[in-house]
């Protein structure tokens, strides 16, 4: 079972390494985006595991071109900073899994191996309970949204919002709140 690791953080990524060659993985580790196509021409992994953000470059953005070059591979995306739209944006990509920082070993290999304990397909492991957002939740989340409709870009995010850039900055720092 081959398994490419693209994350810039070496020691993470050493880590993964690790954990994941203990259940029968073979690993391979990149730290940058503009190897990673390479290294699957070469490599040719069935799993990989994709790092949101790439110093700065946009994981995301590796998806398409992983997908077209290996049709197989499961993609399990991982993000520190995880929101509803980037995940309907991974899936839409051609991602198969999308979690969020930290993940455990067990909930990594369940996204990797695209089933649960009983055999049973994963449902995506960012689906909602049928319970309403937070108030925090629903502004995170459209911070975020009108975040990526601006390419990142905080300055302009905070003038569309109407606030402060130091307090949209402030707001994009805090883990988002589940429910």
């Amino acid at each position: 079972m081959k398994l490419l690791i693209v994350e810039d953080d070496k020691a993470f990524a050493a880590t993964l390494v690790r954990r994941l060659t203990k259940h029968g993985f073979e690993c391979q580790e990149m730290h940058q985006a503009d190897e990673t196509l390479h290294a699957c021409h070469l490599f040719r992994p069935e799993y990989l595991i994709l790092d949101m953000k790439l110093a700065t470059e946009n994981g995301l953005l590796l998806i398409k071109p992983i997908r077209s070059l290996l049709p197989n591979i499961r993609i399990v995306l991982l993000t520190g900073f995880a929101s509803i739209a980037t995940a309907v944006e991974a899936m839409q990509m051609g991602a198969d899994d999308y979690l969020a920082k930290p993940v455990d070993t067990q909930m990594l290999l369940k996204a990797l191996k695209g089933k649960d304990t009983d055999g049973d397909n994963v449902i995506l492991s960012t689906d909602i309970e049928n319970k309403p957002m937070s108030p925090e939740r629903l502004e995170w989340e459209h911070i975020n949204q009108v975040l990526s409709s601006n390419n990142g870009n905080v300055s302009e995010t905070a003038r569309q919002l109407g606030m402060h850039r130091r307090t949209l900055q402030r707001k994009l720092q805090r883990k988002p709140v589940v429910s």
